[in-house]
């Protein structure tokens, strides 16, 4: 099987698993920070039904190298699923990682994407959610459920921002 994800180039989410348990076990050995984001496109699913798939998957793709360029060399980017992308912050307390996000947040905010301005906000944006190992959680699967529950409430509390755990 495959590590990476054909359309985008990033890991798959199977992969992105294995790794993120291998990093929360050195991270625990050596006793060191580690977070986790999970990134949303909002409101994708209007524009691939607006634009259609091609130009979806184009976006995909944009946002992946958005995403991979805007991290450092140790961080890993991964698709998680449809329009959702992981990133894993080794070494990295929580603000630092929100710092980064922040930052990821406004690149694709301020990249033009053929026909944003269709779109319900009138851009092309993400929502990120964020949680730190051992802070917020103890395993993988915590750490990602905290994340998908920091996203859940990026989306809940209007897009377009970064929600920690």
């Amino acid at each position: 099987l495959s590590i990476t994800d054909s359309l985008t180039q990033l890991y798959n989410r199977r992969h992105f698993e294995e790794l993120l348990s291998q990093y929360i076990e050195e991270a625990r050995k050596v006793n060191k920070p580690l977070s986790l984001a999970i990134c949303d496109i909002d409101f994708f699913k209007f524009y691939n039904d607006s634009n259609g798939h091609l130009a979806g998957d184009k976006v995909l793709k944009e946002i992946a190298n958005l995403l991979k360029r805007g991290v450092k060399g140790s961080d890993i980017v991964a698709r998680f699923g449809g329009e959702e992308f992981v990133i894993v912050f080794p070494d990295t307390i929580k603000e630092n990682a929100i710092k980064v996000c922040e930052a990821l947040r406004r690149t694709v905010k301020e990249y033009k994407f053929p026909h944003e301005e269709n779109q319900p906000n009138g851009d092309l944006t993400i929502s990120i959610g964020v949680a730190s190992f051992p802070e917020d959680a103890k395993s993988s699967t915590e750490l990602i459920r905290k994340a998908d529950l920091s996203l859940y409430m990026a989306k809940e509390s209007g897009r377009d921002r970064v929600v920690t755990a």
